[in-house]
């Protein structure tokens, strides 16, 4: 009888859990979402010198019409978000892609947890756009795709997410000066080191509009996950161990990586998410990095196929090639649906308990496996998973239902050298945190 209840329990949980995620998916619009990108691209230009005093151009107004949009939303549940900029002045360097004073503002909203205040989901993109010449400000820059759909995925995450209540914090922001070098995100992940902040995640929305190629492919289900294989913080030991105890894909970034992985593919299977193990494009960069640099799981969502003639050129037509990343190259239904892999990932992650902390393992030259962890104080907590996979798999196929009063679980017959091994807490609703990667070896 207690089997059946647990099993009745576990269908409930599980049922209320994916009516909720398919209800956030529903609610995302693509009329909204077009709207947004086709405002952000009225403003002419939004590069990061350029004008801050029209309210018809230049970065300034694109940025108080972003703080505006949040402050719509809040409004409209019940001043539920707090909304506010991060002015950072950097001084002009002919040396930089910054040749005169500017202000770099991040705009920024967020929905305060109810449990875990100071614990951040966080939603970013770029404000700022640029053509050929990285360093002109004055001339028209749309800047469609690369970012404003990035940018208006996140203003439609708030949008939507406005309307629940989580558990731990979730921050939407619009970062300025990407193409002039990261700065809007150092400033933030500088502020979020400073402050303490438990950052769970970043999920960094950098071109979601496109489905058209430069290798001709035409694709709208298919989108990139990036992610460093390990983190970037640890220390010379750590470093040595990986050599030893393995652990070369399993940082932090690595696995929210796979969590987004895992919620498009349980919950829009019509998705193809492909997880890229690099931190970026060949040699480009993203606003996750200055995350990654600081400690901080942090990953890039997006488009599989990129245009090239579409990003960073000046609008023109060359042997029958348009150039210039306007409107036309904007797929707005493929932009929803980036947007909603994006919002039922944030929703999961602050709805779940903290991950387990200090798990350490043991088993070498023994039948089986054992993990440790430090029991948790969160009260919603239902349990943990103790998962395990091939040493070749990128994903946690295998897991172990472990009660919530344990500490320890021994996995008998998994011989510890042939797979990989980690532990995740689980809420009363069946949300489930990141897996953590043993970081401590017993003997």
């Amino acid at each position: 009888m207690k089997k059946l209840t647990y099993l009745f329990f576990f269908f409930f949980v599980f049922n209320s859990q994916a009516q909720t995620f398919y209800e956030i998916i529903n609610r995302v619009s693509t009329e909204r979402i077009e709207k947004d990108i086709r405002k952000m691209v009225s403003f002419g230009t939004r590069h990061t010198m350029s004008e801050t005093g029209s309210d018809v151009r230049g970065i300034g107004a694109a940025r108080r019409w972003i703080k505006a949009e949040f402050d719509k939303v809040s409004a409209e549940c019940g001043e539920c978000l707090e909304v506010s900029m991060q002015r950072t002045l950097e001084k002009g360097n002919a040396k930089t892609r910054i040749t005169k004073d500017t202000e770099v503002v991040n705009v920024i909203a967020v929905k305060r947890g109810t449990r875990y205040p100071n614990r951040y989901v966080i939603m970013s993109a770029d404000i700022d756009s640029r053509i050929s010449d990285p360093l002109n400000y004055t001339d028209d820059s749309p800047g469609a795709n690369d970012n404003a759909s990035g940018m208006a995925g996140v203003i439609e995450a708030a949008r939507v997410l406005a309307k629940y209540e989580f558990e731990s914090s979730i921050l939407f922001v619009g970062l300025s000066g990407e193409e002039q070098g990261l700065y809007g995100g150092k400033h933030l992940a500088a502020k979020a080191k400073e402050e303490s902040w438990e950052i769970v995640g970043v999920l960094n929305n950098d071109m979601i509009g496109n489905i058209e190629g430069v290798d001709g492919v035409i694709d709208n289900r298919s989108f990139r996950i990036f992610s460093e294989p390990v983190n970037q913080t640890d220390s010379d030991f750590q470093i040595r161990m990986r050599r030893y105890y393995g652990g070369e894909v399993d940082g932090i970034s690595r696995q929210l990586a796979r969590y987004v992985y895992k919620m498009a593919k349980t919950y829009m299977p019509e998705m193809n998410p492909m997880m890229i193990y690099r931190l970026d494009r060949f040699g480009r960069g993203g606003h996750h990095r200055p995350f990654n640099d600081q400690g901080f799981a942090g990953v890039r969502i997006m488009e599989a196929h990129e245009n090239y003639h579409r990003q960073h050129q000046d609008i023109r037509t060359e042997h029958e090639i348009e150039y210039g990343d306007v409107i036309e190259g904007v797929n707005f239904e493929y932009a929803k649906k980036l947007t909603a892999v994006n919002a039922i990932t944030l929703a999961a992650l602050a709805s779940a308990p903290p991950e387990p902390e200090n798990v350490a393992i043991s088993g070498a030259v023994k039948p089986s496996t054992t993990l440790y962890w430090d029991k948790s104080v969160a009260e919603d907590l239902a349990g943990y998973r103790v998962y395990f996979r091939a040493t070749t798999s990128p994903t946690w196929d295998n897991f172990y239902e472990v009660n919530k009063d344990a500490t320890q679980y021994t996995l008998e017959g998994i011989v510890i050298d042939n797979y990989f091994f980690g532990v995740a807490s689980v809420g009363e609703d069946g949300n489930e945190s990141l897996v953590v990667f043993p970081g401590e070896v017993r003997r």
